[in-house]
């Protein structure tokens, strides 16, 4: 008979929220940074801009469109098996990229540390709701969105500092260390079954069947979308673009139909179903879209427009990460005091607000204008994460924490994708493809770069040494930007309206959970 194991003690919960911290600061980190080194890197490797952003979308594809699937995988294996498997790949991988030698190995390798990121993610929220109650889940998720907050935020910073002294491959050698780290924790530390945190009635004894369908239908469609998003800048409307838009049109209405017939979907209905759940995956979706679009613009606005190096244009974003950093705390306690709703809106406007402030910026902007912008998009993306993400952990039940934290993690990796590749294609649109070509070369390369080794806004992805050209395409580009944030707020008004803390009133204490069998032999 399998041994039988009481609720989690306090080390147990400890060990596993600096686990699960551990694993989401090693991959907000590594997108930030290579922000911040992708000029360097593209000089370095001789490539085209559309490929450096491929650098960084490949990855976001391959976890987009696996998430979902691995919080499943969770589910049915352990969270923590996943979790440990998913740190090691990320280790490898990014100590293969460091020493890559062509942007097309950078590429391919930045798909497969998107795999192993995707098996990692939803593991992070699934080995919490295994050893927290709902009702407690406010503590750690927020402390887990400060970490994640500062290490989006100051990765800038440390990337800067790396690329103007190291080198753009110092930035993924960065990775190594703590992934590596992670991992031994993980498998250190053994947390209890989800169901040890509650008593509900599924079955222990039926598996979770996977929807390897479903899951290949999800992938196929995300792929395809941004496959075309990122196609269009480079080459607009060929039959490759047009075809990929076919293609995700149609895998993702064969995945709606597919998801409605089968008896194991791999997207539960329930999840979908519960309160506030589908409203705050598009608020968390919108408002990643903005942030993240303005800020690959503005690491080029700062970069080649003001002519900043690395370390000095990280400086800049610096105050996105102290006001992440102090949001998100402050976040879980208004959100208690006003609801969901309420918190989540104004959150969404301060996003919205910031993007729109950006679309401001000018030759002649400075410290305190930059800053003003990053304090607002750091305060309302802080804002957001914490209430959006508490909106769909606590409503899954505990058997299903996996595919509600892959759902979460999907929905703050669509953003970034569409953020990043609707941000170069309206740039290309605003500044005219027929200029950025006679610029650029007929082969999209850049042709070099400045005499001092640092880069110039001549040899920019838009040309045009006096920056007007970028900073003419700039501003519309923010200003749509800022229109995705805003509907968030109108996404915002379908959250729930009750204060979250009406339950905890009319139940100050919760009962300690039953004790639970443990699955592991």
């Amino acid at each position: 008979m399998p041994p039988v194991r009481t609720a989690p003690p306090a080390r147990l919960r400890r060990l596993t929220l600096a686990g699960s911290i551990t694993g989401a600061v090693i991959v907000a980190l590594d997108g930030t940074v290579l922000t911040v080194a992708q000029p360097t890197l593209q000089r370095d490797l001789g490539a085209s801009f559309v490929q450096v952003q491929w650098a960084g979308t490949g990855s976001l594809i391959a976890v987009a469109g696996l998430l979902v699937f691995a919080g499943r995988l969770g589910d049915r294996y352990g969270h923590r098996r996943l979790f440990a498997t998913g740190v090691l790949g990320f280790a490898v991988t990014s100590a293969a990229i460091g020493m890559a030698t062509d942007i097309g190995w950078v590429i391919g390798l930045r798909v497969a540390q998107g795999v192993s990121g995707a098996l990692l993610q939803p593991a992070t929220l699934g080995m919490l709701r295994a050893v927290w109650p709902p009702d407690r889940l406010g503590t750690p998720l927020a402390i887990r969105t400060s970490a994640i907050g500062l290490a989006a935020a100051a990765g800038p910073v440390l990337g800067g500092a790396l690329v103007e002294h190291l080198g753009w491959r110092a930035v993924f050698f960065l990775n190594v260390a703590p992934a590596l780290g992670a991992c031994a924790l993980a498998l250190a530390v053994r947390p209890p079954a989800p169901e040890a945190v509650e008593d509900d009635s599924r079955n222990l004894s039926t598996p979770v069947r996977l929807d390897l369908p479903g899951a290949c239908l999800l992938a196929a469609a995300l792929s395809g979308l941004v496959h075309t998003l990122v196609g269009l800048p480079e080459s607009g409307w060929t039959p490759a673009t047009t075809l990929g838009l076919m293609a995700a049109v149609v895998a993702g209405a064969a995945f709606v139909r597919h998801e409605s017939r089968t008896a194991d979907p791999l997207i539960p209905p329930g999840v979908l179903r519960a309160p506030g759940v589908t409203p705050a995956l598009g608020v968390l979706v919108s408002a990643s879209a903005a942030m993240f679009g303005a800020l690959f613009l503005c690491t080029y606005y700062l970069q080649e427009v003001l002519a900043l190096d690395p370390f000095r244009s990280g400086l800049e974003t610096l105050p996105l990460a102290v006001t992440m950093v102090l949001g998100a705390p402050a976040s879980a306690v208004l959100m208690r005091r006003l609801g969901p709703r309420r918190t989540t809106l104004y959150g969404a406007a301060l996003v919205a607000g910031g993007v729109l402030l950006m679309s401001r910026l000018g030759p002649a902007s400075g410290t305190v204008a930059i800053g003003s912008c990053f304090l607002l998009l750091g305060a309302g993306f802080g804002t957001v994460m914490v209430t959006a993400t508490a909106a769909v952990v606590r409503q899954a039940p505990a058997h299903t924490a996996g595919v509600a934290g892959g759902l979460q993690q999907t929905a703050m990796n669509i953003g970034p994708t569409l953020g990043v590749a609707a941000a170069t294609m309206l740039m290309t649109v605003f500044a005219g493809r027929d200029g950025r070509a006679e610029r650029n070369g007929r082969d999209g390369r850049v042709p070099g770069h400045g005499p001092s080794g640092g880069g110039s806004y001549e040899n920019g992805p838009y040309g045009g040494g006096d920056g007007h050209a970028f900073l003419s395409a700039m501003s519309p580009t923010l200003t749509v930007l800022a229109v995705v944030a805003a509907v968030g707020v109108i996404l915002a008004l379908r959250l729930p309206g009750r204060p979250e803390a009406a339950t905890a009133t009319a139940s100050p204490r919760a009962p300690a959970p039953p004790p639970v069998v443990d699955p592991s032999p």
